[in-house]
């Protein structure tokens, strides 16, 4: 039987052999759900990097690029880190240079899986529905913070484990605790989170409106997909 297991945050990655593994990276507030958002919205392409220069030399080469640091949009850049911002036209059919806090680097550190996927709770079903069909094991990747473990994206882990537990086993404790985090908290999860570290620094950042909104399941059809340096749409 195929195995789902969750690796926290990216500071344990080097813990989990993910050569023959699609590794489902999740950063749910906010850039793995910008991203789903960006292709819900006609976005062509998403190179996802590590740092502030290499976005900056995209950005010199015509992209659009978007640059986040501890939540804040990084000045000099087309783009932020709110989903909403990628609700609009000019993004249709553009290729976007992104950097994070965390999710990109998460993404960026995934490279030798045989699919990097990106994961939301925007495109939980799409993604539950792609796997389903693939006969690889499956690794969600926490962005967390910092290195930290956080709550959203373990949420989003155990969301993602409790679509596909008929069809994988649970690997190791951390899917069964990121599970039981979620079926303890599903009914409500704004109300779950509330006093969680991120949501915290959103709402002092008056970035209440991001949470909600990432927070809805099963918005997009989109899965997000790494092939070679860009992330491209699939529509399942």
């Amino acid at each position: 039987m195929k195995q789902i297991d969750v690796c926290l945050t990216p500071d344990l990655l080097q813990l989990h052999k993910i050569e023959n593994t699609i590794v489902v990276v999740a950063d749910v507030f906010r850039a793995t759900s910008c991203m789903v958002t960006a292709f819900a919205y006609g976005v062509n392409s998403i190179i996802p990097v590590a740092t502030v220069e290499e976005c900056r030399q995209w950005q010199e080469r015509g992209y659009l690029a978007a640059a986040e640091r501890n939540a804040r949009k990084v000045e000099g850049f087309e783009l932020d880190n709110s989903p909403f911002t990628y609700m609009d036209e000019q993004i249709r059919g553009a290729d976007v240079a992104m950097t994070t806090t965390n999710g990109t680097l998460a993404i960026t550190k995934s490279r030798g899986a045989v699919k990097v996927l990106v994961g939301s709770f925007l495109n939980l079903d799409a993604i539950a529905r792609f796997l389903h069909s693939e006969r690889y094991d499956v690794l969600v990747l926490c962005a967390g913070w910092k290195g930290r473990v956080n709550l959203e994206d373990t949420l989003f882990a155990g969301a993602l484990v409790d679509r596909l537990k008929d069809n994988y086993a649970m690997a190791e404790d951390s899917a069964i605790m990121a599970w039981r985090l979620y079926v303890q908290g599903k009914d409500n999860l704004t109300s779950y989170l509330a006093n969680s570290s991120h949501i915290r620094r959103l709402q002092r950042l008056g970035i209440q409106k991001d949470i909600p909104y990432c927070l809805q399941h099963d918005l997009y059809d989109v899965v997000p997909v790494l092939r070679g340096n860009s992330l491209v749409s699939m529509t399942v």
